[in-house]
C-alpha cells in the first residue's frame, strides 16, 4: 500500500507538508500526496540508527545474511504493482524496471553470500612472542561495522541504487543501519520498497533503527541527514554539484565523515586507426545503441568519442548521425533532467568551435532528442566547458591530427567511470602505452566493448578518480562495496572470553584466517595453526 508514509523504524507517519510525483511522458500527477519528513524525523531516525548500531553490527554473519536475503525475498513478493508504479513515475518500460528488479535482488542476495563467507572481515591474528626481546604482545585485527550510514536514493535507477540498492545492500551487509532519503522523481517507488524493508527487518527480530525512510523534496531534509552526528559515512549517486555539497556538509561537521559520492563521468572512447577502417560503421550503430539506452540517462552514458581525423572518422560520425536519426525521442525521467539535457545540448550549439553532426528536431514533453557534436583537439584542450557531461543521450567526437594528440586529449581529461579502447590487431602497440595513461584516469577500462551495463560482480569497479567520485579507492557496484562500511580495529592481549568471536581461539563462526601471516581455513586456531 501507498500512502505518502514517513518511515522512522517500525512506525508510519504523517507530515502537514506533502509533494506529488508526476508522470514524465504527460506531467499528469501520480499517485497519492507524499509527506515530507522534518528536521525532526531525521533527528528521530539517527536516533534509532545508533541505538540499533551496536546489535546489528554483532549479528553473526549467518544471521545478518538471512537479513539480506528477507529484504531481497521482501522486495519480490511486492509483485506487479512495483513494476507499474515505477513505470508510471520513471517513463521507464517495463523490460527495464523487470531487470532492475532483478539485479536489485541480485545484489541483495550476493552480499548475503559475501556476509555468510566471512573474508570481509578480515579477521588477522598474530600470536604473542614472550620470548622475544623486546616481547610481542598477542594482536588481533579485524573489521568492524562502521556506523549509520545515509543513502540518498538515485534518479535513474529507481531500484537498483536507491532505497534497497546497492548503498543500502552493502551498508546493510557490513552492520551499518542505512537511513536512507527517498528520491522525489519515484516516491510511490520508493515507499514500496521501504516497507518491503521495514517488514524484513521486523520478520527477522532485528532492531527497529536498522531502517529508516525519509521522503521528501528540499535539499534541507539531505543537508540536515548528513549534518546529523549520528551518521557515521554518507552513499550518494547524482550531479557533480550535489555531491559537492554533501561533501562540503560532512567535511564541516565536528567529526568530519567520508561521503561516498559518484557524480559525474563522460566515459571517453578512443577508436584507433585500425579498428576505425575496418569497422567504423559499425562501430558507429553500436555506438548510437549505448548513446541512447535508456534516453542515455546512464552514469556510464559514452560520452565522448576520440579518434584520429580522416575518411574514416567522417564515415563513423556519418554513420552515427544516420544511426541517431532513426532513434524515437524517449521521455526522460523527470522535466528538470528533460529541462537539464536541453540546456546542455543549447550550450553546445552556441559554442562556436563545436559543430552538430546530427539533425536537429522536434522532441515532445520531456523527451531526449540524441545530439552527436564535434571538435578539433585543440579546442576541447582550449575550453573546458565543451568536456562537460550532458545528461542524456548526447556525445561529442573529438578529432585529432594523429595519435600523440589522441593521448594529449585523454591526459588532459578529469576522472573518469570508465574509458575505452576499440582496437583491432595492428592497433596493439598504439594501445599498449594507452592503457596506463586511461588506468591513471577511470575506474574501469573496457577494449573493444561499450560502458553502459555494469555487472554486479566481485571484480567490478564502478568508481574513480574525481570527478566521477568524491573517493577514488572505493566502488558503489560489486562486493568490494562494503568496504566502504568498514574500519579496521586491532584488540591487543585481551583476554579470549572478551574478543570478538571472529578473532576467538575456537573461531566460533568458523571463518578463514589469517594467523601470524598464513590464510588458514575454518578448522584452524592459533592454538594448533
Amino acid at each position: 500500500m501507498i500512502d505518502g508514509s514517513i518511515l522512522i523504524g517500525r512506525a508510519t507517519r504523517r507530515s502537514k507538508e506533502s509533494f506529488h510525483a508526476y508522470d514524465p511522458a504527460t506531467g499528469a500527477v501520480v499517485g497519492p500526496a507524499f509527506g515530507i519528513a522534518s528536521a525532526a524525523d531525521v533527528a528521530d531516525a539517527c536516533a534509532l540508527a545508533a541505538d540499533a548500531a551496536g546489535p546489528f553490527g554483532s549479528l553473526t554473519p549467518a544471521v545478518r545474511a538471512d537479513f539480506l536475503d528477507a529484504v531481497a525475498a521482501a522486495i519480490t513478493d511486492i509483485g506487479d504493482v512495483l513494476i507499474e508504479t515505477a513505470m508510471a513515475e520513471t517513463g521507464l518500460p517495463r523490460a527495464r524496471l523487470e531487470g532492475e528488479r532483478g539485479r536489485t535482488t541480485g545484489q541483495l542476495q550476493l552480499f548475503a553470500a559475501v556476509v555468510r563467507q566471512g573474508d570481509w572481515l578480515d579477521a588477522t591474528l598474530d600470536s604473542a612472542l614472550p620470548d622475544r626481546v623486546p616481547p610481542r604482545p598477542a594482536l588481533r585485527r579485524m573489521n568492524l561495522s562502521l556506523g549509520p550510514v545515509a543513502v540518498f536514493g538515485a534518479s535513474n535507477f529507481p531500484l537498483a541504487f536507491s532505497v534497497a540498492g546497492g548503498d543500502t545492500a552493502s551498508a546493510f551487509a557490513a552492520g551499518c543501519p542505512v537511513v536512507v532519503k527517498g528520491h522525489s522523481a519515484h516516491p510511490g517507488t520508493g515507499e514500496l520498497v521501504a516497507r518491503a524493508v521495514q517488514k524484513a527487518v521486523a520478520d527477522c527480530g532485528l532492531p527497529e533503527g536498522v531502517f529508516s525512510y525519509l521522503p521528501g523534496k528540499s535539499h534541507a531534509l539531505g543537508s540536515a541527514l548528513v549534518a546529523d552526528p549520528r551518521i557515521k559515512a554518507v552513499g550518494f549517486t547524482g550531479s557533480r554539484g550535489g555531491g559537492l555539497h554533501l561533501v562540503e556538509i560532512a567535511r564541516k561537521r565536528k567529526e568530519p565523515i567520508p561521503v561516498y559520492a559518484e557524480m559525474s563521468s563522460v566515459n571517453p572512447v578512443i577508436i584507433l586507426p585500425g579498428a576505425l577502417a575496418d569497422r567504423g560503421i559499425e562501430l558507429a550503430g553500436a555506438f548510437s545503441s549505448s548513446l541512447t539506452l535508456g534516453a542515455g540517462q546512464f552514469c556510464t552514458n559514452p560520452g565522448t568519442i576520440v579518434a584520429v581525423d580522416g575518411p574514416a572518422l567522417d564515415a563513423f560520425v556519418g554513420a552515427a548521425a544516420a544511426a541517431l536519426a532513426d532513434v524515437e525521442p524517449a521521455t526522460m525521467l523527470s522535466a528538470g533532467i528533460a529541462s537539464a539535457y536541453a540546456d546542455g545540448v543549447a550550450a553546445l550549439d552556441r559554442n562556436a568551435a563545436v559543430e552538430r553532426a546530427s539533425a536537429e528536431r522536434g522532441a515532445g514533453h520531456n523527451r531526449c532528442v540524441p545530439a552527436l557534436f564535434e571538435t578539433t583537439a585543440e579546442a576541447y584542450a582550449r575550453d573546458a566547458s565543451i568536456g562537460d557531461e550532458v545528461f542524456g543521450s548526447a556525445a561529442i567526437v573529438v578529432r585529432c591530427r594523429d595519435i600523440a594528440e589522441v593521448a594529449a586529449v585523454v591526459a588532459g581529461m578529469e576522472g573518469q567511470l570508465t574509458a575505452t579502447i576499440h582496437m583491432d590487431q595492428r592497433d596493439m602497440e598504439m594501445a599498449r602505452p594507452l592503457v596506463p595513461l586511461l588506468s591513471d584516469k577511470a575506474g574501469r577500462l573496457l577494449v573493444n566493448g561499450w560502458p553502459t551495463g555494469v555487472e554486479v560482480t566481485h571484480a567490478m569497479v564502478h568508481g574513480g578518480p574525481f570527478p566521477a567520485t568524491s573517493d577514488s579507492r572505493s566502488t558503489s557496484v560489486g562486493s568490494l562495496a562494503i568496504a566502504r562500511f568498514l574500519r579496521p580495529m586491532c584488540f591487543q592481549n585481551l583476554p579470549e572470553d572478551m574478543l570478538p568471536p571472529a578473532l576467538q581461539d575456537s573461531n566460533p563462526w568458523h571463518l578463514s584466517r589469517r594467523i601470524d601471516g598464513e590464510l588458514r581455513a575454518p578448522a584452524a586456531t592459533l592454538a594448533n595453526a
